[in-house]
C-alpha cells in the first residue's frame, strides 16, 4: 500500500461511555455503520487544537464541537473587527472589538455544552508552540503566513503529532495533512518558504467568503478520520480547489528521503526572510524615512498648487485601491515593484503608501536599497489618512 492510500490506525483511544444526552446528540453518527459508537467515543476523547478563528479555524471549530471532539483548543490573540464577518462565521457583531479566542469559546459552548474548551490568546512563537502543542492529540493549521506554517509543522514533527493544514487565496483553497511519523510535511511540499511579499494575503488578495467554509468543512472530515481511523486521510496528497470554476483536482506529495529531521524549533521569520515582529520589514523605523499623513496632506496642497512636484504611489492590490483611495495616488502594487516588473521612474520624490504602513515600509526600504534617494513611507497608510483626513471615506 503507497504512502498515499495507507489506511493510518486510530490517534485516539475511545472514551468509556456517551451520556443519554450524547447519545441522543450523536445519534446520526452512532447509526452509521462504518462509524457508530467506537468512533464516536473516540471523538470524545479526542484533543484538537485548532490555531487561529478566522476564515479556516471559525467553520472547522463549529463542525469540530457539532461532532463531538471532546476538548477543543482555541489559539488567537487578535479581536473581530467588523471586516472578519464577511468569513468568519463563528463571530457576530456584539463581538466586534472584543477577544476571538473569548468569541469563539461562547460560540462552541453555545453549540455543544459537551465540549471542553481550552483558550490560548497568544500569539504562537517558537517559545511557547511545544508546550501548547503537547497537549493535545491533533492540529489544524489554520493560519495565512509562511512563516507560522513552518512554525507548526516543526513543532508537530518534534512531538510527532499529525495535522491538518488549509490555506485559502481569492478563489483558490488547498488542504492536506502532513505528519512526519507516517508521510510527509509542510516542508516536502515547501521545502523553502517563497520570497517576502510574493504571495498576498487574504488582507492584501482578498478572499470569497464561502470558501473558508469548504476548506474548512474537509479540514474537519481528515481531522475525524484521523482520530477515528476512519476511511484514507489526505496524507501524501494536497487536494486543490478552483470554487470558480468548481474543481476539485489532487497533487501527490512525497516524504524526500534525504531530508534531515527536525529536532528543534528556529526564528522563523528570519527563516522566511522577514524583519523580527515588531519592526517594519526593510528595516528600523529609523532606517525608513517616514511622513504622517497630515504632512501628506500638506505636501499634496502644494502639488495641487504646482509648488511641488513628487509621486503618490498606492502600493496596495486593486481591488483595495477600488475600495478607498487617496486623492492623485498612483496604483502600483508591492508584488510588481519587488519583483522588478514594475518600478517607478528614478529622480523623483517618492510617497509611499499601503492600508496600515507594513507594505509601503517594506516597499520604501526596497527602492532605497535600489538606489531611489528621495522615498518616504506615510506612516498608518490609508487607514490612519481616512481617520485623520477624510474621515467619511470607507475603510476594510
Amino acid at each position: 500500500m503507497t504512502e498515499a492510500n495507507r489506511t493510518l490506525p486510530p490517534l485516539v483511544a475511545p472514551a468509556a461511555e456517551l451520556t443519554r444526552e450524547e447519545t441522543l446528540r450523536y445519534s446520526r453518527h452512532l447509526i452509521m455503520e462504518e462509524f457508530g459508537l467506537p468512533a464516536q467515543l473516540r471523538l470524545k476523547n479526542a484533543r484538537v487544537l485548532v490555531i487561529g478563528d478566522g476564515g479556516l479555524g471559525s467553520p472547522a471549530l463549529l463542525y469540530l464541537a457539532a461532532a463531538g471532539v471532546g476538548t477543543l483548543g482555541i489559539l488567537d490573540d487578535d479581536t473581530v473587527e467588523g471586516s472578519n464577518l464577511q468569513r468568519q462565521v463563528i463571530h457576530g457583531v456584539s463581538d466586534i472589538g472584543g477577544s476571538k479566542a473569548e468569541s469563539a469559546r461562547r460560540s462552541v459552548l453555545e453549540l455543544n455544552p459537551h465540549v471542553s474548551v481550552q483558550l490560548h490568546p497568544v500569539r504562537l512563537d517558537a517559545s511557547n508552540a511545544l508546550e501548547i502543542f503537547a497537549g493535545y492529540d491533533l492540529v489544524l493549521d489554520g493560519t495565512d503566513n509562511f512563516a507560522t506554517r513552518y512554525l507548526v509543522n516543526d513543532a508537530a514533527e518534534i512531538l510527532g503529532l499529525p495535522y491538518v493544514w488549509g490555506s485559502i487565496l481569492r478563489f483558490d483553497g488547498q488542504v492536506s495533512v502532513f505528519w512526519g511519523l507516517h508521510g510527509p510535511t509542510y516542508r516536502d511540499l515547501y521545502p523553502q518558504a517563497p520570497p517576502p511579499g510574493s504571495v498576498p494575503s487574504c488582507a492584501e488578495g482578498g478572499v470569497l467568503g464561502v470558501l473558508c467554509a469548504q476548506i474548512g468543512s474537509v479540514m474537519v472530515n481528515e481531522a475525524i478520520k484521523l482520530i477515528t481511523g476512519t476511511g484514507t486521510t489526505l496524507l501524501g496528497r494536497v487536494l486543490v480547489l478552483n470554487a470558480l470554476d468548481m474543481v476539485w483536482r489532487q497533487i501527490r506529495v512525497r516524504k524526500d528521503p534525504a531530508a534531515v529531521p527536525v529536532t528543534e524549533l528556529v526564528d522563523y521569520e528570519a527563516f522566511c526572510g522577514l524583519p523580527p515582529r515588531g519592526t517594519p520589514a526593510g528595516g528600523s523605523d529609523a532606517e525608513i524615512p517616514a511622513v504622517g499623513v497630515r504632512e501628506l496632506e500638506r505636501l499634496l496642497a502644494e502639488r495641487s498648487a504646482g509648488h511641488r512636484d513628487f509621486d503618490l504611489l498606492d502600493v496596495r492590490e486593486p481591488g483595495e485601491h477600488a475600495i478607498v483611495s487617496i486623492p492623485g495616488a498612483v496604483l502600483m502594487p508591492r508584488a510588481g515593484i519587488l519583483s522588478g516588473e514594475q518600478l517607478p521612474g528614478r529622480g523623483r520624490e517618492l510617497y509611499v503608501h499601503c492600508k496600515s504602513g507594513g507594505r509601503s515600509a517594506e516597499v520604501t526600504a526596497f527602492l532605497r536599497d535600489q538606489g531611489y534617494r528621495d522615498v518616504y513611507n506615510v506612516a498608518g497608510g490609508i487607514l490612519e489618512w481616512v481617520r485623520e483626513i477624510e474621515p467619511a471615506k470607507p475603510v476594510y
